[in-house]
């Protein structure tokens, strides 16, 4: 997405960037100028997202309250189409600096929407305008980026988050149905984990003398469209329609597998880029902030759940009814088919260009101390925001070479960018562009990446009890 300009904050509630580089009525942000007044408070925005209290009522007797966009959890879906410039309004009706995300946009560093240097922020009953050209057509979305530490009400655990579509110039529509689907874990708490309920941390460090415990984020209650199981509508499909899914884990932690007993899905993009091989799967595994986008081939009349393949995860909310016309008793319990989960099936089947420059990222856990809290470090570091960026050169082509040596999955997302990859354990591939790319346990994954602008890039782990613990890098683009 290619920003077109920067309008001034409205009167008295001054929009800062983390080092307050915007003062007075107007100013120039990033080479990018500033419009006048008048035309700031007379042009109508085209879109509008209002940060503000939501009660949502997830089931019967559960009701969230929570922060969201525009009074809804999920936030309103946003359709905007490829290469049409849009203005952008945000308020505030909170208490605190809120960050917003527009995840999977090439924005410029001011307008990212992070915590970083000079990155725009909307402050306590604030109101922030821009304008914006979506470059890239595909799945999309927008959320918090407020670092939450151990407050689990902010962020990504609260409900702001929703799906932007960006509409293709063109759009062949070789589909009879369009389903957005959004899911979520509410009511997180931190619980306490000792060596006979983590074995995989015992594994990774032996036995432990961590003190009571070691703390992990837990929740009680999952959600798809903010709805848990059972509790909101159906998705309602005919035999014989082809229905295309766009499915978005917009979870603050947790990475889910996910599947719809009796049918396949055709994946045909990853993260809003299409794959260059489509390809029919029993099950979709979906990283914290990745969207996969399938057609489902209606053929088995019933009534199924679209949800976990975990029945715990499951049954605690995660899924929904798709009926088909004429059918309305229980679903059919039919347990889901299942298969190992491999980007390269999506690829081309033939290595990358070579790169010019090769960084190993080595991702590595701390032990936790005596309160139980972790730290996780890239290449031997555990970020901290008075570190230094690390220089990187434009239009020079990098590959990662990322090795996970710890004992989780964690879903790896770029800012302002997509990633190219070239291989997962030993095995080559190209052609496939992904913004978050979930790399397993123990498990080695090279990506390439070519920076096209200057500033501030922003990487980290999108579970956000890991970003933060650590889990963070900045790069800066020269």
């Amino acid at each position: 997405m290619e920003v077109n300009c920067i309008v001034e904050p409205s009167p008295n509630n001054g929009c800062l960037t983390r080092r307050g580089f915007l003062s007075g009525a107007a100013a120039t942000v990033a080479g990018l100028a500033a419009v006048p007044a008048w035309a700031a408070h007379n042009m109508p925005a085209d879109v509008t997202l209002r940060i503000g209290p939501v009660k949502a009522d997830i089931a019967p007797g559960k009701t969230i309250l929570t922060t969201g966009y525009n009074g809804s959890v999920p936030g309103p879906l946003i359709r905007l189409r490829e290469g049409v410039s849009v203005t952008v309004d945000l308020f505030n009706d909170t208490e605190i600096t809120e960050y917003v995300h527009w995840h999977g946009f090439p924005l410029s560093a001011a307008l990212d929407g992070t915590m970083e240097e000079n990155s725009l922020s909307v402050p306590p009953h604030g109101h922030l305008r821009y304008r914006m050209t979506p470059r890239a057509a595909g799945s999309r979305w927008v959320h918090s980026h407020v670092m939450t530490m151990d407050d689990l009400t902010v962020g990504t655990y609260s409900g702001q988050f929703g799906f932007v579509y960006v509409e293709p110039k063109e759009n062949p529509g070789r589909y009879d149905q369009e389903i957005f689907l959004s899911t979520h874990e509410w009511e997180p708490f931190f619980m306490d984990m000792d060596d006979d309920d983590n074995p995989a941390a015992v594994e990774e460090f032996g036995e432990t003398d961590w003190g009571p415990s070691m703390v992990e984020v837990g929740y009680r209650i999952g959600s798809i469209n903010g709805k848990a199981l059972g509790h909101g509508e159906p998705i309602r499909v005919k035999e014989g329609q082809r229905v295309l899914f766009h499915i978005l884990n917009a979870s603050a932690t947790e990475n889910i597998q996910i599947a719809l007993p009796g049918h396949e899905f055709l994946v045909t993009a990853l993260d809003g880029n299409p794959v260059p091989r489509p390809r029919k799967v029993p099950s979709l595994d979906l990283g914290a902030a990745e969207r996969v986008d399938a057609i489902v081939e209606m053929s088995r009349p019933g009534v199924w759940i679209l949800g976990s393949t975990d029945d715990d995860v499951r049954g605690s909310g995660l899924g929904v009814l798709v009926e088909y016309a004429g059918y309305s008793n229980v679903a059919t319990n039919a347990r889901a088919t299942v298969a190992l989960w491999d980007y390269t099936q999506f690829g081309l089947q033939r290595p990358s260009p070579s790169a010019d420059v090769t960084l190993p990222m080595v991702i590595a856990r701390i032990p936790p101390g005596e309160n139980g809290m972790e730290r996780w470090t890239i290449n031997g570091k555990s970020y901290r925001s008075s570190d230094p960026p690390m220089a990187l050169h434009k239009n020079m082509r990098y590959r990662f070479a990322f090795h996970n040596t710890s004992s989780d999955a964690h879903p790896l997302h770029l800012h302002r960018s997509s990633f190219e990859l070239t291989r997962i354990d030993g095995k080559v591939t190209s052609g496939l562009l992904k913004d978050v790319v979930l790399i397993g346990a123990r498990q080695r994954i090279e990506v390439d990446w070519t920076p096209e602008q200057e500033g501030l890039m922003f990487f980290h782990c999108h579970n956000q009890f890991h970003m933060d613990c650590g889990f963070q890098m900045l790069f800066d683009v020269r």
